[in-house]
């Protein structure tokens, strides 16, 4: 069976798409934890793991923690089979090559975040962000150029970041999505929802890779971070609770662009 038969099976679209959602309740989490950071709250941990951790806290929770792994890790496959031979509606050349980096970034997010689901659920416990991002970048720092190579990965968050926001100021993530399978009324609610949530989402990249490069120069691992440090590194700044509600949003807004492309999106 070819990567684009499996990409187009009835029962891989049916689970892709399911958890799609999920992927989105992680985005809607994370605004949750976000808006708490922005409240002044320092216990939660603001990254997809703490999304996951807050889940493991409910009543339902060992259950929701399994189908929110399954989900993702379908989720995964989906977007495999689209990085492999997807995005057939997109021309030939750079744009649909970067379509298809995204699906393939987007799937080992989506793999990480259900690792740490499945570890919860099993009583593993699993590492923040920033610790692990810490660790890698000790290790990188130790190695001959390290402060380079360190460096070179912060410009590259970066730039994914601005990438990232720059699909939602230019509404190009509308060419995935057939509007057509979505209610009239709700349309301009996904077009908005799709602007804030990937303005929001390329925001948080860039603070990341600034955090990366502040460890590149003082050549200091400690200075590096995940999404959790980033954001509590920003609330300690002028304005910071400001863009930190704009974060919120942003995740907000994504889940529910999730949500509609659950739906919605191209085969």
């Amino acid at each position: 069976m070819s990567v684009h038969s499996v990409r187009r099976h009835p029962a891989v679209q049916v689970l892709g798409r399911g958890g799609m959602v999920c992927y989105g309740l992680v985005h809607v989490l994370l605004a949750v934890l976000t808006a708490q950071v922005v409240l002044g709250d320092r216990g939660e941990r603001a990254d997809q793991k703490g999304a996951v951790a807050t889940l493991a806290e409910t009543g339902l929770g060992p259950v929701l923690l399994w189908v929110v792994a399954v989900g993702l890790f379908a989720f995964a496959l989906w977007q495999v089979a689209l990085a492999a031979s997807g995005y057939q509606w997109v021309p030939p050349g750079r744009k649909r090559v970067v379509r298809r980096l995204g699906a393939a970034g987007r799937a080992i997010t989506a793999v990480a975040i259900g690792v740490a689901a499945v570890n919860y659920a099993t009583g593993a416990g699993q590492s923040g962000s920033t610790e692990q991002s810490q660790t890698w970048t000790a290790r990188v720092l130790a190695l001959p150029f390290g402060q380079v190579l360190v460096g070179a990965v912060a410009l590259l968050v970066i730039g994914l970041g601005v990438a990232v926001a720059r699909k939602g100021v230019k509404k190009s993530f509308e060419d995935d999505l057939d509007m057509s399978e979505l209610p009239v009324a709700t349309r301009t609610w996904v077009e908005r929802l799709g602007r804030i949530g990937w303005v929001g989402k390329g925001i948080s990249y860039a603070l990341i890779g600034v955090l990366v490069g502040f460890a590149a120069v003082n050549a200091d691992p400690r200075e590096s971070g995940g999404l959790d440090k980033a954001l509590h590194t920003l609330a300690a700044q002028p304005y910071g609770v400001f863009l930190l509600a704009v974060i919120a949003l942003g995740f907000l807004g994504f889940g529910g662009y999730c949500f509609a492309a659950a739906r919605a999106h191209k085969d």
